[in-house]
């Protein structure tokens, strides 16, 4: 989605906070509302301009609202520059004065303002999305979703305005929303840009400020990049050793989910970590050991004492992989709590405290939308329908730093939230979440703190997910995320 992290702000806001700041800035004095419309119509009038030629159909669909007027603007112009335009106008009778202006000022150009026909929609060469801005919420009817449905089946190049039509600008959710090839958002980056459906309807986020930075308030919301990782991690000193690079125990695996463990293994010691238990069922001590001799490991039939000085030997502990919920998995459970070291928990530790209710400060917590419905004792459509909410309520409940996995991984520590706008559906095949667990661990045992640690640890297997995609996307395994972390923990 993005083409650069480090080419746009981390900030992210609320609709209800740029509008406030769009009031504050004509307050000032410096603009007027139809002044921001003329500059976001022009903003958008580049963009096209610098991508197509005017060989091309240009079709521009506007709505009543002010993203309409930014569409008229856009449509304005490119008339102007000698590009093929057709705009087609949703109207009502009463419409705001900015696009009125922005319609009148197109009409007086010489150009023609059509009804919707989803024939033209079908033929266009370029379709710019103008119909529905930021203010929209609930579900799109009528005309509207015919629109949307008939751009969706084109084959036209679609650049969307703000935001793609139909989708939330907080909550990212948009299940009938415009598939925009590219998204040039105004004033300030919308926080639902970066997750759940709008991950798919953006395509590439371009920005436009417009003047409005200094107006906007705290950020809601703050995105991650690799920039994030490659100023944290360090090189580590000449006289380094395996015990100044933590130890982990990871513990999991029931009868026939020793992959799991391995995995999640393996990635802590590609992510850094001097030293690493793996903890499991004693049958699985080949499957672990076969090809990764570098992990030791420790057969359990039973907790016992020795599974306690396991547990006490390490620094970190992971534990969920592969773990299951009859009681084997349930008594390490409570062995993990009882030792009172800080921990990753993942699958189906999280799927057995949903059961528990514990609070603790020193875990971090990586559900699913899955998991993360079962914690919070509702459904996952609920939980997808507004990922921040979500998040926020997990910790509130359960404590520590919870890491909402999914398109747009949101990570929150009770103060601030943070999006991962990284990863690709690549990563919808088992054992990637393990391998996940397995870097945060190895972050937290190298001395980062939980927040930091759960940063860097989505950021690192987003960008390894990215870099493993080049050879696609379907057939993508875990394992083959395991080299690109070593890179990426090693900045190359």
């Amino acid at each position: 989605m993005l083409p650069n992290g480090s080419t746009f702000p981390c900030e992210m806001f609320l609709n209800s906070q740029v509008r406030t700041a769009e009031q504050n800035f004509v307050d000032s004095g410096n603009t007027d509302f139809y002044r921001l419309v003329e500059s976001a119509g022009q903003a958008a009038f580049e963009q096209v301009e610098m991508t197509q030629d005017k060989s091309r159909s240009i079709l521009v669909l506007v709505g009543y609202g002010n993203n309409g007027a930014d569409g008229y603007v856009c449509a304005r112009r490119l008339l102007e520059a000698g590009y093929s335009v057709t705009l087609m106008a949703f109207i009502r009778d009463e419409m705001g004065e900015e696009v009125l202006k922005a319609q009148r000022r197109f009409v007086e150009s010489g150009g023609e303002v059509e009804c919707f026909s989803p024939q033209k929609v079908l033929c266009a060469d370029v379709i710019i999305d103008g119909l529905l801005g930021t203010g929209f919420s609930g579900e799109i009817r009528g005309d509207f979703k015919q629109a949307i449905e008939s751009i969706n089946k084109s084959d036209a190049w679609v650049f969307s305005l703000d935001i793609p039509s139909g989708v939330n600008a907080d909550t990212g959710v948009g299940p009938d929303a415009v598939e925009a090839d590219v998204t040039l958002t105004f004033g300030a980056i919308k926080q639902g840009l970066m997750t759940g459906r709008a991950r798919h309807c953006v395509g590439r986020l371009e920005f436009a400020p417009l003047g409005l930075t200094e107006y906007l308030p705290e950020a809601s919301s703050i995105t991650v990049s690799i920039d994030y990782v490659n100023q944290h991690l360090k090189p580590r000193d000449r006289d380094s050793h395996k015990g100044l690079s933590g130890k982990v125990s990871v513990i999991g695996g029931d009868i026939g989910m020793a992959g799991a463990v391995r995995l999640a293994g393996e990635a802590c010691l590609r992510a850094g970590a001097g030293l690493v238990t793996v903890i499991s069922r004693p049958e699985h001590q080949i499957v672990v050991n076969a090809n990764r001799p570098e992990l030791m490991f420790w057969g359990c039939e039973l907790v016992d004492m020795e599974v306690y000085l396991r547990l006490g030997w390490a620094n970190i502990l992971v534990i969920g992989p592969g773990l299951g919920k009859h009681d084997w998995g349930y008594n390490l459970l409570k062995a993990v709590g009882l030792s009172d070291k800080p921990c990753v928990m993942d699958a189906d530790a999280l799927n057995l405290l949903s059961c528990e209710h514990g609070r603790q400060d020193h875990w971090v917590l990586t559900p699913h939308s899955g998991e993360a419905a079962r914690l919070l004792g509702i459904s996952t459509q609920e939980v997808e329908s507004d990922r921040f909410t979500a998040v926020k309520a997990i910790q509130q409940k359960y404590g520590g730093v919870v890491v909402l996995k999914g398109p747009g991984t949101l990570i929150y520590d009770g103060n601030q939230c943070y999006v991962a706008p990284v990863g690709n559906p690549g990563l919808a095949s088992g054992g990637c979440g393990d391998v996940l667990s397995g870097i945060i661990a190895a972050l937290m045992a190298q001395g980062f703190d939980k927040l930091s640690a759960a940063i860097m640890g989505v950021v690192v297997h987003g960008e390894a997910a990215d870099r493993a995609a080049k050879d696609g996307e379907r057939g993508m395994l875990a394992m083959d995320l395991m080299p690109h972390i070593r890179r990426l923990v090693n900045k190359i």
